[in-house]
């Protein structure tokens, strides 16, 4: 049934990377009492048809390049498999960004030039993530893009879209965030170390090695936490926030230990919980911004 190869093939599990960032920015503009339901509704809907873009252009350009292989350690790759065709997938990349686009007219209208510009570099990221002649996927830009797309440019974009303007709390929130997300990508690419490996791809866990990466892990999974502590200290957070988040402590030591002693595909579901983690912290940082309106 071709709606089930669909549903592989935009990935659900992964977008809580598109979903909490937006989120957090939403609710920090509720607690700075400047809010629209309509921008955080079309901006949610663009940021989740901007990361099945993404994930669609996954699927097509690693079969194109011929990163995908049967010896492929991570979940189904509808292309690859022979599911879904390379051009349905590629039409169905399109049909997610031009639908993107067309949101992002509306945003653009509310947001400004600015807006227009994060756009343009959201769809270039979008394109440039698995596909063009330098793409980010391969040459260890995986997580690095991460951050940036699904922190800094999610969470600061949003807030501004609500505000028309910046704040550090904005930009603190977004790092903390955009860490988590990073992290997402990191189990990724240590799962698929050695099919990367052998397809040339040099992914930041390749380039760091196995101890590294599970290092760079534990880093990602904690600085959030003392993020928002800080951000609490400086006087950018309320207290609630960083007591909300705190709740979310022992899920992220848990994958932490676990990080340190998996490898391969064993790592596909803490792959899952780790995206779970991003999104139960930005509710809990959500939380607790409404807790201490």
């Amino acid at each position: 049934m071709n709606l089930q190869y669909w549903i592989l093939a935009i990935r659900p599990r992964t977008l809580p990377a598109a979903i909490g960032p937006l989120l957090v920015g939403n609710v920090l503009a509720v607690y700075h009492q400047d809010f629209s339901w309509l921008v955080a509704i079309a901006s949610m809907a663009c940021a989740v048809l901007l990361q099945i873009g993404v994930n669609l252009a996954n699927d097509y350009f690693d079969f194109k390049s011929g990163v995908d292989t049967d010896e492929r350690l991570g979940p189904t790759r509808v292309t690859q498999q022979g599911l879904l065709s390379a051009t349905s997938v590629r039409n169905g990349m399109i049909l997610s960004l031009s639908l993107a686009t067309l949101i992002g007219q509306y945003l653009i209208f509310v947001g400004g030039w600015p807006i227009a510009g994060l756009a343009l570099f959201a769809l270039a990221g979008a394109l440039c993530y698995s596909g063009g002649p330098y793409p980010l996927a391969s040459h260890g830009l995986g997580e690095i893009a991460a951050y940036i797309y699904f922190g800094l440019v999610a969470v600061v974009g949003s807030y501004f879209i609500q505000t028309g303007t910046t704040d550090s709390s904005a930009w603190l929130l977004a790092s903390a965030v955009g860490l988590l997300n990073a992290a997402i990508m990191l189990v990724n690419n240590t799962r698929d170390r050695s099919t990367d490996i052998k397809a040339g791809k040099r992914t930041l866990a390749v380039r760091l090695g196995l101890e590294r990466s599970q290092l760079l892990y534990q880093m990602l999974i904690a600085s959030p936490y003392l993020m928002v502590t800080l951000g609490w200290l400086m006087g950018l957070l309320p207290g609630a926030t960083v007591a909300a988040c705190a709740i979310s402590i022992p899920m992220a030591k848990a994958l932490a230990s676990e990080f340190a002693h998996t490898q391969g595909a064993a790592l596909n579901p803490l792959l899952g919980r780790t995206a779970k983690l991003t999104m139960f912290f930005s509710g809990l940082a959500s939380g607790g911004l409404l807790m201490a309106l």
